[in-house]
């Protein structure tokens, strides 16, 4: 997908169901898998020690599987479609680890719209989107749906309109 031509600071009203989005690829190295055991202080070997992985049948170390949720609203937010506008995370539902996240893969999100609905609060809606993390190979390693609360047009808080 041609990121230059990604919408930033969707509002609620700009969100078309469907619509469909791709991100950039980020190679994942052994230093990211050992920068996220240390800030989680999760160290199991499977992480930390590649000689370890290969004895349980991984060709490198693997990358923990918050790593790959953390990544995929990393990379969805380098794509800046709610950079102003975006209110707070509300949850992640049916995250689902399918294959895992090897040293050297190149990972990017793909990820769709599929709801919306407004809340009591008419500056804000509820926006839904199902996400894939996909590695070089095209396979998916995470799968999630994401809900995320956003502003409306109504907000008028000098938001831009969606480019």
């Amino acid at each position: 997908m041609d990121t230059a031509a990604t919408p930033t600071n969707l509002c609620y009203e700009d969100i078309a169901l469907g619509a469909e989005f791709e991100t950039a690829a980020h190679t994942v190295t052994e230093a990211d898998i050992a920068t996220f055991a240390n800030v989680t202080r999760d160290h199991h070997p499977l992480h930390v020690d590649a000689a370890y992985a290969h004895s349980r049948g991984f060709p490198a170390l693997i990358g923990h599987g918050l790593f790959g949720l953390s990544l995929m609203e990393g990379l969805k937010s380098e794509l800046k479609l709610y950079e102003e506008t975006s209110v707070a995370s509300l949850g992640w539902d049916e995250v689902r680890f399918k294959a895992p996240i090897v040293s050297g893969d190149a990972l990017r999100v793909r990820f769709r719209f599929v709801e919306k609905r407004p809340t009591r609060n008419p500056e804000r809606g509820i926006v839904i989107e199902t996400l894939d993390l996909v590695n070089q190979r095209d396979e998916v390693v995470t799968a999630a749906r994401h809900t995320s609360l956003i502003l409306t047009r109504q907000a008028d808080r000098g938001v831009p309109a969606a480019t």
